[in-house]
């Protein structure tokens, strides 16, 4: 397990472009399921997107329940309780594959399969696991998640909802109200968080839900929603609600753990869930400029519209490599804790924690860029991209709930920095040394030499490890000056995250073409070539403002013009490439292909 890189490392320790996992890497069986997933979303969400749009809730929980029996429900369910049994990377296929024509459908899927199963899988008892997860991993049963209350958002642990055990003490009463609750309008089970007592923590719960017998659980209406509007979401209510001590999930006041550890794995799925919705939508948008005539010519054939094409396919090209490669990361470090003794349960639950860090870098680079997609998809249908008559105004909608699901982008900025330096006080993490390191190049003469950059992305690569430095450089000043008082600095703490983000991103395209240069020839993957060089000069710029804004906020006089200059030295390139040439190459592959090729 000590080859395996740990979460966090990439900053610190050079990954071998063998080591990550791509897309390219799918075997036969993954290629199968893929192809499996895109047909039935062909067939039965994208023909059908109207009714997604017109709230028909019936027709997203038949979808749900035809999902179940072609098995996509139980992709991530251990064969003992009627799953598939599949690793972690197929988990994010199936999640990324089947989210691509509809939010609403991929809404109801994400919170059965993640949030409404998973805690059950990796916390239930053998009884609970028995009783519970094969009705749900097929699809007779769904799944719903109950945490967020009116006064408890972004703090989940300070939730009101009261569990009161009996006097006999069989069960426990249950008391309070939830709200946007996915699934709850055709759900089956809910997993509910409430506190005992006065606990510091809150407790879950598996909690029946019987139409026929409400035992104390009422429903408020269908939410109007921007956007996802057949995704079934309505406040819950629970009066006094019996549930038996046995359905109990973990121990008491476990819950918060629980959920923390639930979002983690809703992080990564969230950004995978992004990613078809992104090839989608740039395939429609590329297939109208296109056919679009314009003073008797495509659009296609305009700057400005391959200029969008091209950020839009590269940031996608971009967000598929990070995905993956974390998703390999997490499998590898599942498989060699269960080789060495873990159960399944406490294997997975280690392995997706050990790159929390990732996942929340992940959910906010991909959930901004689906956003950004869908808007630059309207812009390049211009008038019709603004009506219902055109996918891309439902795309659009659909995406803005990313930024707030599973954590607001926000609080997942915050939480990658933080996690980053308490990885670092556990001794995870080496990040001192390496801070150390730069803080004394910086007091050194700086080479003049002039490199010889003859091996393939070797100037790239040497930009991603100078970015390091700057990141380094900001965040171990910043850690020096507030010590466990970094966290109430909200505003550096952001702009550190955004500097990470776009590390992670930038060296995650650049490991990708790397490995496809090795195996297939560096004139096999001109445009992946490209993808990486436009993202990584986006990445610089992001780095240089957001380091510069860390830098003031807290440096002054000779301090503050040493980092300044240090900043300078890390984000300065030998030879700056030609964006435009880039963006014009990007957009050139696409458009002769009529859509996302990558």
């Amino acid at each position: 397990m000590e080859d395996i890189t740990r979460g966090g490392q990439f900053l610190v320790k050079e990954t071998k472009c063998e080591s990550v996992f791509t897309p390219e890497d799918f075997n036969e069986e993954q290629i199968m399921m893929r192809d499996s997933v895109k047909e039935f979303v062909d067939k039965e969400l994208w023909a059908h997107k109207d009714k997604f749009e017109k709230k028909d809730y019936a027709y997203t929980e038949q979808c749900m329940r035809n999902a179940g029996e072609l098995g996509f429900l139980g992709v991530a369910v251990p064969e003992a309780y009627g799953g598939l049994g599949m690793g972690f990377v197929n988990t994010a296929l199936v999640c990324d594959y089947i989210s691509g024509a509809t939010g609403s459908f991929s809404t109801a899927f994400g919170a059965h399969t993640g949030i409404g199963t998973m805690p059950i899988t990796l916390y239930g008892t053998e009884e609970q696991k028995q009783k519970y997860v094969p009705k749900l991993a097929s699809g007779e049963w769904f799944g719903s998640y109950c945490l967020t209350e009116p006064g408890a958002g972004s703090d989940a642990n300070s939730g009101k909802t009261k569990a009161v055990l009996s006097a006999d003490g069989t069960h426990y009463l249950i008391s309070g109200q939830k709200m946007w609750i996915s699934n709850a309008g055709f759900c089956n089970i809910m997993i509910v968080f409430a506190r005992i007592e006065d606990d510091k923590n809150i407790t879950g719960f598996i909690v029946e839900y019987d139409r026929d017998n409400l035992n104390g659980i009422s429903l408020g209406e269908e939410e109007h929603k921007l956007g996802i509007r057949a995704s079934s979401t309505r406040q819950v209510f629970f009066n006094e609600t019996k549930v038996p001590v046995e359905n109990m999930l973990a121990g008491r006041g476990e819950g918060f753990k629980i959920a923390m550890n639930a979002l983690n794995v809703g992080r990564i799925k969230l950004a995978a869930a992004c990613l078809e919705a992104q090839r989608r939508t740039i395939s429609g948008a590329v297939k109208y400029a296109n056919e679009r005539m314009q003073f008797n010519t495509p659009i296609s054939s305009f700057g400005a519209i391959q200029s969008k094409l091209a950020e839009m396919a590269t940031n996608c090209f971009v967000d598929e490599s990070a995905v993956y490669r974390a998703a390999g990361d997490i499998q590898n470090r599942i498989e060699a804790r269960e080789a060495d003794g873990n159960s399944h349960q406490e294997a997975e639950l280690k392995g997706v924690e050990e790159y929390a860090i990732e996942c929340s870098i992940l959910k906010v680079a991909v959930s901004e860029d689906v956003q950004n997609c869908t808007d630059e998809g309207i812009q390049i249908f211009g008038g019709m991209g603004f009506s219902e008559d055109t996918p891309m105004e439902s795309a659009w909608r659909d995406a803005r709930i990313a930024r707030i699901y599973e954590g607001t982008n926000e609080i997942n900025r915050m939480l990658s920095v933080g996690m980053l330096v308490k990885k670092a006080m556990k001794g995870h993490v080496d990040l001192l040394g390496p801070a150390m390191a730069v803080a004394e190049e910086l007091m050194g003469i700086p080479s003049f030499d002039v490199p010889d950059y003859t091996e393939l992305l070797a100037e790239e690569k040497e930009m991603i490890g100078k970015l390091k430095k700057a990141f380094l450089m900001v965040a171990g000043a910043a850690v020096q000056k507030f010590g466990p008082d970094l966290e109430s600095h909200q505003q550096l703490l952001m702009a550190a995250s955004d500097m990470l983000i776009e590390i992670y991103m930038a060296e995650s395209a650049i490991l990708r073409t790397e490995k496809m240069a090795k195996k297939l020839g560096a004139d096999k993957v001109a445009e992946q070539l490209a993808m990486s060089q436009l993202y990584l000069y986006n990445a610089v710029d992001v780095v240089t403002q957001k380091g510069k804004e860390g830098i003031v906020s807290f440096a002054e006089g000779d301090e503050q013009r040493m980092m300044l200059m240090g900043l300078r030295r890390y984000t300065k390139y030998v030879n700056m490439p030609n964006v435009v040439k880039l963006r014009e190459q990007i957009a050139a592959k696409v458009i002769a292909e009529n859509n996302y090729c990558f």
